[in-house]
């Protein structure tokens, strides 16, 4: 029944996914939604025979699942919401509806009897849809997450020897592990004797954080440098000392500024401004 209806089916189907007001057309050609709509259609029918109708539940549908997944996991990577790749099989359910009241409306026991049957295996194809679009997202999520992390921790060389860390947003235990593997990676590329760790984009500092920093400080010195933490504000000075956190064996400074100048006093460097030349004298 389904299969001599093919052309029928995915016209039928491909006019369902068009009508759909929130249809964004940036994350796919119509062109690709019919491929793989006629990829997918084409695995289905071939198990959907007038034969296989009559004991459906016992179809072997694994093909279906594995591009019905690639398709979720894709969906979820483009951009689609879970609301659009919903609707995507869905609309098949509406399409597959359409055929069989054409086709049975004669036959009002039949038409009920396969309706059901359709309707139970395109709601299997739903969660299989839902499940492969959440892992699609919890992919993505993760690597943004894991990119946004190195974003947010770039060690860089200001001076000859001098490094420097600024940290923004908060510091938990994978993201501090992620700080020491940079920070003690670029003094050994780059010889380096002195880091410095700028905390001012960090929006408040626990004791959970002062012992991430310390941690730090402690992995730098082991490597033979020195580390200078600057950034440190008003409030969370008085949060530190409220806290009773010990930061007295660890040198720290209000801005990168101040941190940057007693960097230059330990190396013995001088910097002076240029003066005015009169070339005319």
């Amino acid at each position: 029944m389904f299969l001599r209806k093919k052309k029928q089916i995915i016209d039928l189907w491909m006019k369902n996914q068009m009508a759909d007001a929130a249809l964004r057309e940036d994350l796919m050609s119509n062109e690709d939604i019919r491929a793989q709509s006629e990829e997918l259609l084409d695995a289905l029918l071939r198990k959907l025979t007038d034969e296989g109708l009559k004991d459906i539940d016992t179809i072997d549908f694994g093909e279906v699942f594995e591009i019905l997944g690639g398709i979720s996991i894709t969906r979820a990577r483009q951009g689609f919401s879970s609301r659009e790749t919903g609707l995507y099989i869905y609309s098949l359910k509406d399409t597959l509806m359409s055929i069989l009241q054409q086709e049975l409306k004669d036959d009002p026991i039949q038409l009920y009897e396969v309706s059901m049957k359709i309707g139970r295996l395109i709601d299997t194809f739903g969660i299989v849809t839902f499940e492969t679009f959440i892992k699609g997202r919890e992919e993505v999520i993760l690597r943004q997450t894991d990119e946004i992390t190195e974003i947010s921790t770039p060690v860089i060389r200001i001076w000859d020897g001098i490094l420097a860390l600024p940290i923004i947003g908060t510091l938990d235990s994978a993201r501090t592990q992620t700080v020491m593997e940079n920070l003690l990676g670029e003094i050994v590329n780059t010889g380096s004797s002195i880091a410095i760790l700028d905390i001012s984009g960090v929006p408040a500092v626990d004791s959970l954080v002062a012992q991430h920093l310390i941690k730090t400080v402690s992995a730098t010195r082991l490597m033979g440098a020195e580390c200078i933490i600057s950034g440190i504000r008003p409030e969370i000075a008085q949060t530190i000392v409220h806290l009773g956190i010990d930061l007295s064996n660890i040198i720290t400074k209000s801005t990168l500024e101040n941190a940057l100048k007693h960097a230059f006093s330990i190396l013995e460097l001088e910097v002076r401004k240029k003066g005015f030349v009169n070339k005319n004298i």
